[in-house]
């Protein structure tokens, strides 16, 4: 993987968190919050697959479905985390 690779990984992964976001309105983490889980969520998640995958998943499109599906992935785990920790007991 090269930075492009990354850096296209960490834009889907903002977009797929902050639809995450929009479309789970009781695991948001507000816009800045879902866009960030997002972020970090594209890039680990798109560089694990791309380890994973080897070279089934390459290209533009392994990129942005990777980074896009760890986005929202992670934005929702955070947000189920978050809401699971400030319920009152």
């Amino acid at each position: 993987m090269d930075l492009t690779s990354l850096i296209v990984q960490i834009v889907a992964g903002a977009i797929g968190g902050s639809a995450a976001g929009a479309a789970a309105k009781q695991y948001s983490l507000g816009t800045l919050g879902n866009a960030i889980a997002g972020a970090v969520g594209g890039g680990v998640v798109g560089q694990l697959i791309g380890v994973a995958a080897g070279t089934a998943v390459e290209g533009w499109l392994g990129n942005l479905a990777g980074g896009a599906v760890g986005g929202a992935v992670l934005m929702i785990l955070v947000g189920l985390i978050k809401g699971a920790t400030s319920k009152p007991a």
